[in-house]
């Protein structure tokens, strides 16, 4: 059962950040926008029946809850506090989540495997601890042709500046080594 370490607001003002003693996962993020999509997950779907809880995101050592912009604050949080405290820790969960992870997708000539791979190091190390900071992420969808797909999620998948700045300077980063690519949110 994760211990809350900290709570941290983010840029986004509807989205606030548990930091946890214990992991949640190993690595695999957990990103839902609404209770259809949490159905399978028993943490998130018992923080969508929050009421005013609009999103969930969480992965490792960390949980961005988003919610309507309808709730204070202080008392949500103490809503939401329970439910993070009796989820399982990641070493009572199966290691097979971990191995059934998988960074390619599907349908990528081996060469844009090798593009999307080169641009997702990137990626990991110059904009993805920016906006897990802020308790968000980025998730490449797809790679066609010279167009790279991106969805943001947690804190960001809301927040106003990852739709214009943030998308603009990934763009710009991107074609440090894809001259010829656009980046799209999606």
């Amino acid at each position: 059962m994760p211990k809350i370490a900290e709570i941290e607001g983010t840029p986004n003002p509807n989205a606030m950040k548990f930091i946890l003693k214990e992991p949640l996962t190993w690595g695999i993020t957990r990103s839902y926008e609404n209770a259809g999509q949490a159905k399978d997950d028993s943490l998130a779907s018992t923080l969508f029946d929050i009421e005013h809880v609009t999103n969930v995101f969480y992965v490792d050592h960390w949980i961005t809850v988003t919610q309507d912009g309808g709730a204070d604050w202080q008392e949500l949080t103490r809503k939401v506090a329970e439910p993070i405290r009796a989820a399982p820790a990641a070493d009572a969960q199966s290691a097979a989540t971990v191995a059934a992870a998988s960074t390619a997708i599907a349908g990528l000539s081996p060469e844009d495997q090798q593009r999307l791979d080169k641009i997702n190091t990137l990626l990991d190390e110059q904009i993805r601890p920016y906006l897990q900071g802020d308790g968000g992420d980025l998730h490449v969808l797809g790679l066609d042709g010279n167009t790279l797909s991106v969805h943001y999620q947690g804190a960001c998948g809301t927040c106003p500046s990852s739709i214009s700045g943030t998308l603009t300077s990934i763009g710009n980063l991107v074609k440090s080594i894809e001259p010829d690519i656009e980046v799209v949110a999606i």
